[in-house]
């Protein structure tokens, strides 16, 4: 390999073991990566582990695996990993939402540390207790618990969707939120209410709804067949709660985006599947976890991690438009 590569094997040795940094450029480093990758290199982890006093595991614990999203975050993890001669344990809670038994009884002394993606906050007690390098995606950077975290511009891309609709001429709008008790959502909810609240004439009705599409259908179909001001646009936490609202709309004999726009958030598959295509914002999920990945060989080497949020986008497509009266 390093003859492949142009390099010494003392520079391979670095590269593989992760010791590169202020000693090898990052060009030569990405070029050894490459070789190993291309020639099917697998470093023997067992002699390292004992050389190092690491097992070169992390494990990544996920809310659910109900959506791609969090598929995503896997593949961006594993790919840092495998880099680096880690490997990634994925540990969703059975749940879906909550609670995660606690994955650290069988485990704790074959991981070098965990990195945990959106959890409910009740979900937060057991990993904690495992007593290893914690990086947290998607959560309270506040948080003094955590001992590293990886975030997206939720609030900026709720400020996002606020600002379309309210460009649109949207003053009514019901906030279809995610009955969990994670920062994220409340994120979102608090931009939505700021950017609204901003604005004169304009309010926010919020109605929370489990993440199902069946249960955002009902909660949507209510909020739609108020007696009262009913909403011109439908602003939902994630992409299936806008599946619900989108179907209520139909049901209810609405047109979107003519009698009541419909938003989501993560641009999911389901997104551009959807008649019409949803306007929704787009969360980088593989960089979430490769960026999680990172922080935590960040934190095993030492080094401080990067706390840069990690910018969204909003993607404007057919599901809104001005209202329609």
């Amino acid at each position: 390999m390093a003859r492949r590569v142009g390099v010494s094997q003392a520079t391979v040795s670095l590269v593989l073991g992760d010791k590169w940094r202020g000693r090898v450029s990052e060009r030569t480093a990405e070029a050894v990566r490459g070789a190993a990758r291309e020639l099917g290199y697998r470093p023997n982890l067992a002699a390292r582990s004992l050389r190092l006093g690491r097992t070169r595991t992390a494990l990544l614990v996920v809310p659910a695996l109900t959506t791609e999203y969090f598929a995503r975050v896997y593949t961006g993890a594993a790919q840092v990993a495998a880099d680096h001669g880690f490997g990634v344990v994925l540990y969703p809670s059975p749940e879906g939402i909550g609670p995660a038994r606690d994955p650290f009884d069988s485990a704790r002394a074959s991981l070098d540390g965990v990195i945990a993606s959106s959890m409910a906050a009740e979900a937060l007690a057991a990993v904690r207790g495992g007593g290893l390098p914690l990086v947290m995606l998607d959560s309270d950077p506040a948080d003094t618990a955590t001992t590293a975290t990886v975030n997206l511009d939720i609030a900026g891309g709720m400020r996002q969707v606020a600002e379309h609709l309210l460009a649109l001429g949207h003053r009514e709008v019901t906030h279809l939120a995610a009955d969990v008790d994670s920062w994220t959502f409340r994120e979102r909810a608090r931009a939505l209410a700021r950017a609204f609240g901003a604005v004169s004439g304009a309010r926010v009705r919020t109605a929370p709804t489990a993440l199902s599409v069946d249960a955002a259908r009902q909660v949507a179909e209510r909020a739609l067949s108020a007696a009262d001001r009913r909403p011109t646009a439908l602003v939902c936490d994630d992409d299936i709660l806008a599946a619900g609202a989108c179907k209520a709309a139909r049901r209810l004999g609405l047109r979107v985006p003519e009698d009541v726009s419909v938003t989501g958030f993560d641009d999911l598959a389901l997104a551009s599947a959807l008649e019409p295509e949803l306007t929704t914002v787009r969360l980088p999920a593989e960089e979430v976890g490769a960026r999680g990945m990172t922080a935590l060989l960040d934190l095993l080497e030492g080094r401080p991690a990067d706390g840069a949020e990690l910018p969204v986008e909003l993607l404007v497509r057919g599901s809104t438009a001005a209202p329609g009266r």
